[in-house]
């Protein structure tokens, strides 16, 4: 029976809840954001929440996620894609399907749907300064009100879980990834292998990532030498 990646998540928060997981990094802004297990699990738990109670999703649904190309290697963006896997739905960055809403990050306009959610790339999860309009929700707001478990029932693992313009991935293939569970530097980039080369690797291999936005490589070699990083 193959263990999906929500599970992988939920061992990981009883092995070793406290340890970093994922530490995001933007160096034009000298962002520095570090999530144990624990509260990393406890964001993703309260967006299932909010995506079954709020939406009334159900398994297959697909939630377009413009912000996995706005901010690929922001610890939001994948709160959003591990969230969605838990309640089994996928995550689509294509724009072309039915989808169940629509998350954003900062720029939030000219999306025609009924449902979006709107991030404010806050380094600690805040929400918008300013009031946003009618038809879009501040995430940041929305999410407080729901709780910290998440309690969902077995998935399909052959369900689709990701969706772009090279690739369909099914939630089997998150689970693919192996290796040592090192602290490993990602280069925020191409959202899918941003997604892969960080969190799902970390969870995969009960390892911790970093993710940096921007620098060049001195910079990156700097953040390495100090977050003691293993690979990168």
């Amino acid at each position: 029976m193959t263990t999906l990646l929500a599970e992988r998540l939920r061992q990981r928060v009883r092995i070793d809840g406290s340890s970093p997981l994922f530490t995001y990094y933007d160096v034009s802004s000298g962002e520095r954001v570090e999530l144990s297990a624990i509260s990393f699990g406890n964001w993703v738990d309260k967006t299932s929440n909010l995506l079954v109670d709020e939406l009334a999703v159900t398994e297959g649904d697909a939630i377009s996620m413009p912000v996995a190309l706005e901010a690929p290697g922001h610890w939001l963006t994948a709160v959003w894609q591990l969230a969605c896997w838990q309640v089994g739905l996928t995550v689509d960055l294509t724009g072309d399907s039915p989808a169940a809403a629509v998350v954003t990050g900062r720029h939030w306009q000219g999306y025609q749907t009924r449902e979006v959610f709107a991030c404010a790339l806050h380094p600690l999860g805040f929400g918008f300064d300013e009031q946003l309009p009618d038809g879009v929700r501040d995430y940041a707001l929305e999410v407080r009100a729901h709780p910290d478990t998440f309690f969902g029932a077995p998935l399909d693992p052959a369900g689709t879980a990701w969706v772009d313009r090279e690739r369909k991935l099914s939630q089997a293939d998150l689970v693919t990834g192996t290796g040592p569970a090192v602290r490993r530097l990602v280069r925020a980039g191409d959202p899918w292998a941003t997604c892969r080369d960080g969190v799902l690797t970390a969870v995969m291999t009960g390892g911790s990532a970093v993710l940096v936005v921007g620098g060049d490589d001195d910079q990156l070699d700097r953040i390495a030498s100090s977050e003691h990083v293993a690979a990168h």
